[in-house]
């Protein structure tokens, strides 16, 4: 075959695909969010926005399980309650062919339960490499929890033993730092979540390499506080030594003492009287 048909074939292969995929519907499929989050809690406002191509002819939007849906690309829910949590997805219509669905959104509904606790071991002060484990526990006998931090788009969830769960982080880098929540939840209701705990901030700290730390509740180097201390013993043994000299001379001075006292005395010569005048 010529190099000119060659090309040509592969040109029209090229171009033919659109037509083909069209054909056999397989449009592009839409993009779901909900705004302003998906976890949304109790009473708040939130919408779901479906995406597609520009010139689209109809939309569809669902709740999967429900079998109710909506001829447009959004949904707004002006109050959240437990019946709007679930499953949605949307797809749309070009023509007499139908685009691929979306990507499941899982709208949760937040607040249904209590807030758990969650607390970092052995410290929320970390240094860089090492171990911390961040613990949500709950009053309830949850089974499922889910680990947030803020600025992150999704979550950390772990199926763990009924009433708490464990969040390892080995080993700990400065990209762990940040403000985690966690909710609390059951298998049995996957989309209706506790409230959040009470915010927890992780904090990785980075030690110089040129000045070392101090210990905690000390603002002097650890060198200089060293050669104070080195300063300060050389000062205790030099007046241990001059107390010690002066105990040693007070105690050879009593010794002198007391041999003087040991000599034996010589006792005085009884000369007689002198006869008396006759």
């Amino acid at each position: 075959m010529a190099p000119s048909l060659t090309a040509l074939f592969c040109l029209g292969l090229c171009l033919g695909r659109p037509v083909i995929a069209a054909q056999s519907g397989l449009l592009p499929k839409p993009s779901l969010r909900a705004l302003p989050s998906s976890l949304v809690p109790l009473e708040r406002p939130v919408t779901i926005w479906c995406h597609g191509p520009q010139g689209v002819d109809l939309y569809r939007l669902e709740k999967l399980g429900s079998k109710k849906y909506e001829d447009h690309n959004f949904l707004s829910i002006s109050a959240m309650k437990t019946s709007h949590a679930g499953r949605y997805r949307c797809s749309y219509q070009n023509g007499s062919q139908w685009s691929l669905p979306s990507d499941h959104l899982e709208l949760v509904a937040t607040g249904v339960f209590d807030k758990p606790s969650l607390t970092a071991h052995p410290s929320p002060v970390v240094p860089p490499g090492g171990d911390v484990t961040l613990k949500c526990q709950s009053q309830y006998g949850f089974d499922q929890f889910a680990l947030y931090k803020e600025g992150d788009a999704g979550f950390y969830k772990r199926l763990e033993h009924r009433y708490h769960a464990d969040f390892p982080m080995v080993p700990v880098t400065t990209a762990h730092s940040g403000t985690y929540r966690c909710y609390s939840f059951s298998n049995v209701s996957p989309y209706l979540w506790s409230s959040p705990s009470n915010p927890m901030v992780l904090t990785v700290t980075a030690l110089s390499r040129n000045v070392p730390v101090s210990p905690e509740g000390s603002s002097t180097p650890i060198g200089l506080a060293r050669q104070d201390h080195t300063q300060g013993n050389l000062v205790r043994i030099c007046l241990g030594a001059v107390v010690l000299v002066l105990l040693l001379g007070v105690v050879a001075e009593d010794w002198h003492s007391q041999r003087r006292a040991l000599r034996p005395r010589l006792k005085p010569v009884q000369r007689p009287l002198p006869p008396l005048p006759q």
